[in-house]
């Protein structure tokens, strides 16, 4: 492993990245370009000291765990993302579970997109991306760890908590369930031997009935819904067309919410591109 290459270009990509890229404040008092060392740690889920070894070139070799983590944190393209892996002496090879590494040119869509709510789904229903509007009209999916960002196992072990906004009403939840549930059990074909998959498939059958039940059916057809109603807490109830685009090399989905002009749905999202995700019912 060439530690003080791997070092270099680490540093080098941990500072051409701003915290607005990673959905992360820039703060008043940032002296360092792009991202602090502790951010990167963080959105890779390793600790800082660990991070901070490897950018002073006398960290140990990292796993492909942590590959992984620094790839998806410093919003490496394809190329560069091999690049990682061959400094530290591990070339890239076929995923063994599903990708939580969003192309570049999808979070660059995404951003491009300011009067259209959109996230990134992977194969697990885990939301792995999503764009300002989105965080507004669904949830801010910043705070949340990556257990409460997996759709799947809101809808089945989490149901309808109202201390928490709901990414659908009532009339629509039980057949997102159902597709969540068949996607997943294609998933987990694709992916025999990911740990983490088949953790979230042992947890769902065990909490779940009407899940368990939908799993012993060995159905894998999707319902693709094209419109989703969605109950915000303080604009109301917003009607929304709803577009899936596939990622294919990642065995992902791009999931696209858009209103009829002039609609009604239409005002409420320009209002929520306004106001974003502040709560206008607490006094400032």
């Amino acid at each position: 492993m060439d530690r003080r290459e791997l070092a270099g270009f680490l540093r080098s990509r941990r500072e051409g990245i701003t915290p607005a890229d990673v959905g992360l404040p820039a703060g008043p008092r940032r002296r360092t370009p792009g991202l602090r060392r502790e951010e990167v740690a963080q959105l890779a889920y390793i600790s800082t000291e660990y991070y901070t070894r490897l950018e002073q070139a006398r960290g140990p070799r990292p796993s492909r765990e942590v590959l992984a983590g620094l790839a998806r944190a410093l919003r490496l393209s394809d190329p560069e993302r091999d690049h990682l892996h061959h400094l530290a002496d591990a070339p890239p090879g076929s995923p063994s579970g599903p990708s939580r590494e969003v192309p570049r040119s999808i979070l660059d869509l995404l951003r491009r997109l300011p009067h259209t709510a959109a996230i990134v789904l992977s194969a697990t229903y885990e939301v792995i991306a999503w764009n300002d509007l989105a965080a507004a009209l669904l949830e801010d999916f910043s705070p949340l760890s990556r257990p409460e960002r997996n759709l799947v196992r809101r809808a089945y072990l989490a149901p309808q908590s109202r201390e928490r906004r709901l990414l659908y009403d009532p009339f629509d939840a039980e057949a997102f369930a159902r597709t969540a549930a068949r996607r997943l059990r294609a998933a987990a074909a694709r992916y025999p031997d990911d740990h983490e998959v088949a953790t979230l498939v042992s947890e769902l059958l065990a909490g779940s009935a009407e899940f368990a039940r939908l799993w012993a059916a060995h159905d894998v057809r999707a319902e693709p819904a094209l419109r989703k109603t969605i109950n915000h807490p303080l604009i109301g109830r917003i009607t929304v067309n709803c577009d899936v685009l596939d990622v294919t090399d990642r065995d992902q989905q791009v999931v696209i919410y858009t209103a009829e002009p002039g609609s009604p749905a239409e005002e409420a999202l320009r209002l929520l591109s306004v106001i974003g995700t502040q709560r206008m019912d607490v006094p400032g």
